[in-house]
């Protein structure tokens, strides 16, 4: 009996953590893609709602630099490149590609004015460990030249901070698009997700965002060893003891 009720306890515990890949394939971010907007995309971002034409907020986040939005944009990748785009970018000769989502973006000018993207992350576990990715790419904006070096983003969530790794491209570049991951401990049940475009002075560069996801982390590979071995030592301890009795 005292085997079987082993037994059942490891597979409880398998199930548990079963459950917990199940959940990690749950965005707690909101409007990570950034195609929920309250004015329209293709503008510059305000910090509240605003009935200017020229201006949009992202839904779920919130951009600010204290006063006013800051200078960040929600671009359409896909006429970013073009004189449609209410910032737009250089993409000749460069290895320009829109986001792999091919729909709104998130863009901010490191140098000039740049706000800070944040949203209140609720839903988490205090002492759990959660894994952010997103998106990046580093442009330079039509009209202007020159290189730039060592952009990044800022990430803050709760009370910890981490960077994406540095971006640079040569006058008139782009960087391409790069998958950052960072892995977090959450401290409450609610806390704030922030974003801020860093980097070196330079000509207009702007840092670009896509594709921000936050979920629960996925067990480590050697948590299901060990539980593969513990299963295997109760059934080889089964197996004895029914040929002892044999």
């Amino acid at each position: 009996m005292r085997i079987i009720s082993s037994l059942l306890l490891s597979l409880s515990a398998v199930a548990a953590l079963s459950g917990g890949v199940a959940h990690a394939a749950t965005n707690l971010v909101t409007n990570g893609n950034f195609e929920t907007t309250t004015n329209g995309s293709n503008k510059q971002l305000s910090s509240s709602i605003v009935s200017d034409d020229k201006r949009t907020t992202l839904s779920g986040w919130t951009s600010s630099n204290g006063n006013d939005g800051g200078y960040n944009f929600v671009l359409n990748s896909n006429i970013a490149n073009t004189w449609d785009s209410a910032i737009w970018l250089k993409s000749e000769n460069n290895g320009w590609a829109k986001s792999a989502n091919g729909g709104n973006i998130f863009a901010s000018d490191s140098q000039y004015w740049p706000g800070v993207l944040s949203q209140t992350v609720s839903g988490l576990t205090a002492g759990s460990q959660y894994t952010l990715t997103f998106d990046s790419a580093l442009a330079q904006q039509v009209g202007f030249d020159g290189a730039n070096s060592g952009n990044y983003w800022q990430v803050v969530f709760g009370n910890s901070t981490q960077n994406s790794s540095a971006l640079n491209i040569a006058s008139g570049g782009f960087s391409g698009w790069n998958t950052s991951s960072m892995t977090f401990t959450a401290t409450g049940a609610t806390q704030v997700l922030s974003f801020l475009a860093q980097g070196s002075p330079g000509a207009p560069p702007f840092l670009l965002l896509d594709s921000v996801s936050l979920t629960a982390a996925v067990p480590e590979p050697s948590t299901w060893g060990m539980l593969a071995v513990g299963l295997g030592l109760i059934g080889f301890a089964a197996r004895r003891r029914a040929v002892a009795r044999a």
